[in-house]
């Protein structure tokens, strides 16, 4: 069986250069590859194309290296929880290329399956449709949306083994599965690694042939995005 652990951080980050493309698994700061992040702040990386659903907050999560301009370009869906997202997007330092939730986890499933692009109905007749083909299939109007071409994927799960299988759990499993696969390196960073064969195979959300690197992470934080509580009766 291949073996796709790797001894630590930096021997996972290898190959990530100036100007590449990223994506970055989680929804708000649910399911957020917070290792990899963090390694991206660190080594100084910059003019980044990050696919990712939002950009964190102002300071943690991809608000980070906002932050410090390593981001030219985001592609996103939300991006309501961000100032600094904002008056980047605004004042015209940051490009933005805002796209529909299903739509977004639609690009990132065509790269992983192979498909070049599809057709969707979301946004016909709207700015996301400009400049792109348009098809009416059963009299009804579709959208052409291409497949996301990206150079690494990151990703965060729960369990893994080192032949790359992953389990997520519950809602940190959002983007993630989908983009496992999609870009032409999947790194996937765990909370916990087992060794390959002790996973139970009917558990395994994504088989480890999607994955080519994977390494156990260290301390989460796991903050939660908007804390909401019931009122005492």
């Amino acid at each position: 069986m291949i073996n796709k652990k790797v001894a630590n951080i930096n021997e996972a980050m290898h190959g990530v250069t100036d100007n590449m493309t990223l994506m970055l698994g989680g929804f708000g700061l649910c399911g957020i590859p917070e290792n990899a992040i963090a390694h991206l702040v660190k080594t100084g990386v910059k003019g980044l194309t990050c696919i990712s659903n939002n950009a964190g907050v102002d300071d943690f999560g991809l608000g980070l290296l906002l932050h410090k301009h390593q981001i030219k370009k985001m592609i996103s869906s939300y991006v309501g929880e961000n100032d600094e997202f904002e008056r980047q997007m605004l004042s015209g330092e940051l490009d933005v290329e805002l796209v529909p939730q299903g739509t977004l986890v639609e690009r990132c499933r065509a790269a992983q399956s192979g498909f070049p692009a599809f057709y969707t109905p979301a946004g016909f007749g709207t700015e996301v449709a400009e400049g792109k083909e348009t098809r009416e299939f059963n009299g009804k109007m579709y959208v052409l949306e291409k497949a996301f071409e990206a150079d690494f994927a990151f990703v965060k799960a729960w369990k893994g083994d080192e032949a790359g299988n992953l389990i997520f759990k519950g809602t940190a499993r959002n983007f993630n599965p989908a983009m496992c696969g999609a870009a032409k390196i999947t790194v996937a960073e765990v909370e916990e690694l087992v060794p390959a064969g002790t996973l139970d195979p009917n558990q395994i959300h994504i088989p480890g042939i999607f994955i080519q690197r994977i390494f156990q992470g260290e301390v989460y934080e796991k903050r939660i995005e908007q804390r909401t509580v019931r009122k005492k009766s």
